[in-house]
């Protein structure tokens, strides 16, 4: 059995998907996305694991807008996976704003956690 992470941990790990240069970064998303990974995103759109690899790394970076992240919350689901939910805000350069609810769960593999899913759900 595999100890239950800190909300710490966990939101650590899912923040550092939030960064540009992470984001970007090849090598480090595959580290943080485990494999059969799937994404429903916010667009309804559903990504695999490469899907989102290729995507994340041709990002240009402009016009992301500010992200402020809100209400973390974490819950085991079973002895080796934890379930994560939380609110985004972006706000653009032109004075809109999205909300998202967004919920992943992280795997641990035996040596990390990896995430194994996550959505986004537009807040209307």
């Amino acid at each position: 059995m595999t100890s239950v992470p800190s909300l710490e941990e966990i939101q650590s790990l899912e923040e550092a998907l939030h960064r540009p240069e992470i984001r970007r970064s090849r090598e480090v998303v595959e580290t943080l996305l485990a494999d059969g990974f799937v994404e429903f995103g916010a667009s309804g759109r559903v990504y695999d694991r490469t899907a989102i690899i290729d995507l994340l790394a041709q990002e240009s970076g402009t016009d992301e807008g500010n992200l402020r992240t809100a209400n973390y919350a974490l819950k085991p689901i079973s002895n080796d996976a934890v379930l994560l939910t939380y609110d985004t805000e972006r706000s653009y350069l032109d004075g809109s704003k999205r909300c998202v609810l967004r919920s992943s769960v992280w795997k641990h593999d035996g040596l990390k956690w990896q995430m194994f899913f996550h959505q986004g759900t537009v807040r209307s």
